[in-house]
């Protein structure tokens, strides 16, 4: 399967989002940054978190075409300022399950749990 053509809307200011597919014990796992802070990594207190490109970098979407990866996913970890933003407008993430460490946003979406 290719990537979808996606539009550079960063000239808008708007930019685009890395998102990763993970299939994990028949569960779909979707990892999405912003893509400026790839790589990088940011604090608060003992937390850390790691933006690592194992993890988050697959292709390079739009807004929506990562919602409609969202929408198909049963977990999503997201992160980056401008995506957990755009997601809480679309209503698909409360601001109550955000976290912020170091100077970005952090949050996830669990639909599905897993059975013991």
């Amino acid at each position: 399967m290719t990537a979808p053509e996606v539009v550079n809307m960063s000239e808008k200011g708007e930019g685009l989002y890395y998102v990763r597919v993970h299939q994990i014990d028949g569960k779909v796992l979707v990892a999405v940054c912003d893509e400026e802070i790839l790589g990088k990594e940011f604090r608060k207190g003992d937390i850390v978190l790691s933006i690592s490109s194992e993890f988050y970098k697959g292709e390079r979407a739009d807004l929506k075409r990562v919602i409609e990866l969202i929408l198909e996913s049963d977990i999503a970890v997201i992160t980056g300022k401008r995506i957990v933003r755009e997601l809480i407008k679309a209503g698909l993430a409360v601001p109550e399950a955000v976290l912020e460490i170091g100077d970005q946003l952090h949050v996830q979406i669990v639909k599905s749990v897993y059975r013991v």
